[in-house]
């Protein structure tokens, strides 16, 4: 009877959404971004309410598995957020566990200014020092030539996000890491399936993130996840993710270890239960079950995502082509396949319009735009009205309340991104006729400036 009920709610469910979403309404505004859901996503998310599991469950075993196995890594974790990705990664890296590779407060992280704050926030707040280095125009990830002379005998990592999909040079950084015995994080959380050499973005350093908001590849609503194969890395961000525990029971479950009552650990008792020890001043970052359904129908249609966005951002590269003596458009680095979040344009500063006029016209006549997130960062409030250390490549020991157009000079690319570029949609729900328009306003727009 059970499974006859649960598939008769599932069916009502599907014949609801074919009711009230089944039939896309004409985009009378192009957003920048956007999800994409359907009547399985429903279902699946039906179908974990009726477990009334409430927390990470069967659907959240699921959706590690398969997302490790389409990423071909031996570990996936889940999170509530890419943000929260981030901190986990950064934080497992602190881990006493880890010995004398460890990170501690008053090492050095290698990032850059242009891009979304959450890929440098874990590093400040886990008292480590960002040492900021440039971004290229056009791929607008970071000039790896100039990674090296920003090291110093501190730098114990680099922590980067491929930029809107579009992944930054792999082998140089690889090459920088292997050197000096660098921890790599790759932010992917822009970038799921983007390929360089036929592998993944977020499985060729130590650790990968991700993120599944809605404006993503797919989406879980809030959601994330981190990414690693190595065993010992794993068990630290599980611990760190759950509550800081030693033990790696999941949910539900007792004494997988085999030796709850038979530890001692820090200066506890002999025998303190294992599922109530603690090895780090961990989080709880976990996600519902709800969210890990709809991951697990999303990642099934992932393929075709990906195609979709390709195929938008090479038909806007096409169109925009005989107006580069205008505009930069996007490079794309040797041996990447791209995996594209939106569509970069920068205006030349020769131009005879500026980046904030056309922005301006195209959201005026419905076409979404988005800033290469926070510009230059080192620009924030966030860094302005507090004090913050960080050195910018090879500069000394620098306030963040105290920085000069002389310390921002340093990264004058980095200024150039956040004067001159910006970004137009290229996710999935749209289709010939959105980018058309796009494409067409700007060719108006820049014909009227000539």
């Amino acid at each position: 009877m059970e499974k006859e009920l649960r598939k008769a709610v599932q069916d009502a469910a599907r014949a609801y959404y074919r009711a009230v979403y089944g039939e896309p309404k004409e985009l009378t505004y192009i957003p920048a971004s956007g999800k994409l859901l359907d009547e399985e996503d429903l279902a699946g998310m039906i179908d974990a309410t009726l477990d009334m599991w409430l927390t990470a469950g069967r659907f959240n075993d699921q959706f590690e598995k398969d997302f490790a196995a389409y990423l071909g890594v031996k570990f996936a974790l889940s999170t509530n957020s890419g943000s929260s990705a981030n901190l986990l990664a950064l934080s497992a890296l602190t881990s006493h566990k880890l010995g004398e590779r460890r990170l501690k407060k008053g090492d050095e992280v290698i990032t850059v200014a242009a891009g979304f704050p959450t890929t440098v926030n874990p590093i400040i707040q886990q008292g480590l020092v960002p040492v900021f280095v440039d971004c290229e125009i056009g791929t607008y990830n970071i000039n790896a030539s100039q990674i090296e002379a920003a090291l110093t005998p501190k730098t114990k990592a680099i922590f980067l996000a491929h930029t809107l999909g579009n992944m930054f040079d792999m082998q140089a950084i690889l090459d920088i890491c292997q050197k000096h015995n660098l921890w790599l994080i790759e932010d992917s959380c822009d970038a799921l399936g983007a390929q360089w050499n036929g592998k993944k973005a977020g499985t060729i350093g130590h650790i990968g993130t991700f993120s599944f908001y809605p404006a993503h590849h797919m989406t879980m609503g809030e959601g994330g996840a981190v990414v690693t194969s190595d065993p010992a890395l794993y068990r630290i961000l599980l611990s760190f993710r759950d509550w800081g525990r030693d033990c790696w029971c999941k949910p539900g479950v007792d004494n997988t270890c085999k030796n709850r009552f038979n530890m001692q650990l820090g200066k506890l008792p002999f025998g303190y239960d294992h599922k109530y020890t603690y090895s780090h001043v961990g989080f709880n970052l976990k996600i519902t079950d709800w969210q890990a359904a709809l991951g697990v129908s999303q990642l099934k249609k992932l393929p075709g995502y990906l195609l979709k966005r390709k195929q938008n951002a090479e038909f806007l590269a096409e169109k925009l082509a005989d107006l580069t003596d205008y505009l930069i458009l996007p490079k794309v680095a040797e041996n990447v396949r791209p995996s594209w979040f939106g569509f970069l344009i920068s205006v030349k500063e020769d131009a005879p319009f500026t980046k904030q006029q056309l922005v301006e016209f195209l959201e005026q006549n419905g076409v979404g735009t988005r800033q290469l997130f926070a510009g230059n960062l080192l620009r924030q409030p966030m860094m302005t009205e507090n004090d913050i250390a960080l050195r910018i490549k090879n500069s000394g020991l620098l306030n963040s309340r105290n920085l000069t157009e002389k310390d921002f000079a340093l990264l004058p690319n980095t200024d150039f991104i956040m004067n001159h570029t910006f970004w137009v949609g290229t996710f999935p729900r749209l289709g010939k006729k959105e980018l058309e328009k796009t494409a067409a306003l700007i060719h108006r727009f820049a014909g009227a400036l000539k």
